[in-house]
């Protein structure tokens, strides 16, 4: 192992981190490591002959892998055969197996039996369980012996379907409750912005009404024919899709009364333009200024994440993105991006479109009925399905109709509204410097500027030069830097360019205790157990907002292990030979300090299933999961 760890200190290994010798080792070593010291989650040793194969592994120079991983390098063997070395797998896992959560459940408790032995509508009919002894008996392996919901809330709203149900069941097969702790929480909302049935209903039904939305859009549409009367090109564009065509509501536009004074101070003549402006004074205010932001991450930056990192020093944080025309819609999935917890004491929400119709309509369905303290666009989402429709960095080379999405949103909203976007489109083309002073005179009220291009992705470090450049362009309109920020020394560089505050991403993911080691000035050399504790506490909030049932298991466990996908990079500080570890240096192999680092450190998915396991049981027969993008992870 010196002389491995030698070679690779000799001669550095590009885009790997610089670690001290002691604790680098090889591919097979460690995975024949990690195999070998394996304990499942309820205590036992995977291997029979645990300490004499760690003994073999420390002697012997080599040790073979398991029969699925061989296969996969030997298929990697030819399919890189003539490929240079350390060529990485780039896009995402477009046909990864998925697994419907019902397909967990073999069968079912009855709602009848659930709600208090009610009769069942259904009769002989129905497919599910009546007989709660016959349920128990073919139900999964409770998982544990304490129930994070009935601990916290005094009850558990899933009951006998509840993975913990024995710790909150009667012998006789009732459910408990902790009255005391019950009546503390009674009439407590800790999620808001959840999706009514009537307004789903009258979204479905295309009832809604948008007298706000429709009130701009006839400006659009007036402008449009004066234009058209000139010769000149269309001003405006409306949705294609007929799903999203609503009731624009049956009050006309208010005439205005010649006699009565303009509501809005002007000087020179009066425009329509100049009728419906909002005056800033009108919307709620946010201090936006030297605050750490964490981004709208999508998949990942869900909310029990977000809670996460809101413990660990996050200031602001976002719902992942929302498409216009899915909430317009009245989607339940859509919609559950838009909830938030009530630890998160500024939030916003991001949503992506490409009309102007549809996102002003969508503005105003989110201010009327959600509880949000700003609205973000995102255009700087770079995927093919967003980009080739006109939505994400499509609208910045879209201007016009980005400017009447702007100013259509800033119409309708009741908090400010703010925009994400990259430095342009092509890799050596930035267009961001003269984006941003027209969306000044559009009235944004803060840009968050990824420093990189959609054709880059993140094969080059961001550019912090031209974010500088573009904050000095954007004041007093608040800029966000973002890109390549993972440690306290990363941000403290940030901030000496001039930005007004620090979106993370990435880091938040590899290490989202980022927030208190930017706030505290240092390097956090963390334990593998406070990992641990920290990946528990996710674990917990998971089943508080999925479900404690099987199916919130599951799902709990996914979003889990594609968090694991980008934690697994991080490196230990108090292994590195240079601190701090860089955002684009991925580890290489090592031996952690004890054995729960180590498996920490492992990119096998099959190590991160292990992860879950030691805190959600078992996976179940048919689990099967492939991490979003295929640089994360091998087989």
């Amino acid at each position: 192992m010196e002389e491995t760890a030698e070679k690779k200190t000799d001669v550095a290994v590009k885009g790997e981190a610089a670690l001290k010798p002691q604790f680098l080792t090889t591919k097979e070593k460690f995975h024949g490591f990690i195999d070998s010291e394996w304990r499942g989650p309820k205590g036992e040793k995977a291997s029979e002959n645990g300490s004499e194969k760690v003994e073999e592994i420390k002697e012997e120079a080599s040790v073979k892998e398991p029969d699925t991983k061989k296969l996969k390098l030997e298929l990697d063997e030819k399919n890189e055969a003539g490929k240079s070395d350390g060529k990485r797998l780039r896009g995402q896992n477009k046909s990864r197996p998925h697994t419907k959560p019902t397909a967990y459940d073999e069968k079912r408790l009855c709602l009848s039996v659930i709600q208090n032995n009610r009769e069942c509508p259904f009769g002989d009919k129905c497919h599910f369980h009546h007989d709660v002894a016959e349920y128990f008996a073919t139900k999964p392996a409770d998982i544990g012996e304490s129930c994070y919901l009935y601990d916290t809330f005094g009850k558990c709203s899933y009951g006998l379907s509840c993975r913990f149900a024995k710790v909150h069941t009667t012998p006789d097969f009732k459910t408990m409750e902790n009255a005391e702790l019950a009546k503390a929480y009674e009439g407590r909302t800790t999620v808001r912005n959840s999706l009514s049935k009537d307004l789903q209903n009258r979204l479905r039904k295309r009832s809604v009404s948008f007298k706000k939305s429709a009130e701009y859009l006839k400006t659009l549409s007036n402008n449009k024919d004066k234009e058209q009367g000139n010769g000149d090109a269309p001003a405006a564009e409306v949705s294609a899709d007929p799903s999203v065509e609503y009731h624009a509501s049956t009050e006309a536009e208010p005439q205005t009364d010649p006699d009565k004074p303009s509501p809005v101070k002007t000087v020179g003549p009066l425009t329509d333009v100049d009728v419906i402006k909002l005056r800033p004074c009108e919307k709620k205010l946010v201090d936006f200024q030297d605050k750490l932001y964490l981004a709208p991450l999508t998949t990942c930056g869900n909310l029990p994440f977000r809670r996460v990192c809101k413990r660990f020093g996050a200031d602001i944080t976002c719902g992942e993105m929302a498409m216009c025309t899915n909430l317009l819609q009245g989607q339940q999935s859509e919609w559950a991006l838009l909830k938030r917890h009530e630890s998160e004491d500024i939030f916003g929400v991001q949503v992506e479109g490409c009309f102007p119709d549809t996102m002003t309509r969508c503005a105003e369905l989110i201010n009327n009925n959600t509880d949000v303290d700003f609205v973000d666009i995102n255009s700087g989402c770079p995927i093919d399905l967003v980009y080739k429709k006109g939505g994400g960095c499509g609208l910045m080379t879209r201007t016009r109709k980005f400017e009447q999405i702007i100013k259509g949103m800033n119409y309708v909203l009741d908090v400010p509204l703010t925009v994400k976007i990259r430095t342009g489109v092509q890799e050596k083309s930035n267009i961001a410097h003269k984006l941003i002073p027209e969306m000044k005179k559009w009235g944004v009220s803060m840009i968050t500027l990824h420093g990189r291009s959609r054709e880059q992705r993140y094969t080059k470090l961001a550019d912090w030069d031209y974010i500088t450049t573009c904050s000095n362009l954007a004041s007093p309109v608040p800029l966000f830097g973002n890109g390549d920020i993972l440690s306290y020394e990363d941000a403290m560089k940030a901030r000496e360019t001039g930005v007004s505050g620090i979106m993370v991403a990435r880091g938040a993911l590899i290490k989202p205790w980022i927030f208190t080691e930017i706030k505290e000035s240092r390097h956090w050399d963390i334990s593998s157990s406070e990992r641990l504790d920290i990946l528990r506490d996710f674990t917990n909030y998971g089943l508080e907002h999925w479900g404690s049932d099987t199916r919130g298991v599951e799902k709990t466990r996914s979003f889990m292990l594609e968090w694991l996908s980008f934690m697994c990079r991080y490196i230990p500080v108090g292994l590195l030979e240079r601190v701090p570890q860089k955002i684009n240096e991925r580890p290489p192999y090592y031996m952690g300090r004890n054995y729960l680092e180590s498996l920490m450190a492992s990119q096998n998915v099959g190590d991160w299933v292990r992860i879950s396991e030691m805190l959600l049981g078992p996976v179940p027969k048919n689990f099967k999961f492939l991490p979003k993008h295929k640089a994360n992870a091998y087989k």
